[in-house]
């Protein structure tokens, strides 16, 4: 299993993506990291769903490009 610094390195955390583009989120919990299953776009302030448009309501430590 990774380690969270592991996860993170995967992930960008120091600028954010464009308007345009598809991002696979990294958020954690209480339980640790985990990915979101769909794409997502930054919205503003807000992360969102792309598919459905439906705010993101977790804590986000990075994204990177969606690539499934």
């Amino acid at each position: 299993m990774a380690t969270r610094s592991e996860r993170l390195a995967e992930f960008e955390a120091d600028k954010e993506p464009s308007a345009t583009e598809d991002v696979e989120l990294l958020c954690e919990d209480h339980r640790g990291t985990y990915t979101l299953p769909f794409p997502c776009r930054r919205v503003g302030r807000e992360w969102c769903n792309q598919t459905t448009g439906q705010i993101i309501e977790a804590e986000i430590l990075g994204w990177r490009l969606w690539q499934r």
